[in-house]
């Protein structure tokens, strides 16, 4: 992994968190929170984060 991948994959990892924290605490909806991954990661095209991304938390 390059300098640059890291930095998306960083990027893409922190904003998910958030989003993430949201959805726990019940701000956001598990449909709004898989909608935000896939625009999320069409923006960042992350590595490792697109391995993950199929897994459900709830």
């Amino acid at each position: 992994m390059n300098n640059e991948q890291y930095e998306v994959e960083k990027d893409y990892q922190a904003s998910m968190l958030c989003f993430r924290q949201m959805l726990e605490s019940g701000k956001i909806t598990q449909e709004e929170y898989e909608q935000i991954d896939t625009i999320l990661l069409n923006k960042y095209r992350p590595l490792l984060g697109s391995l993950c991304s199929d897994i459900r938390l709830t």
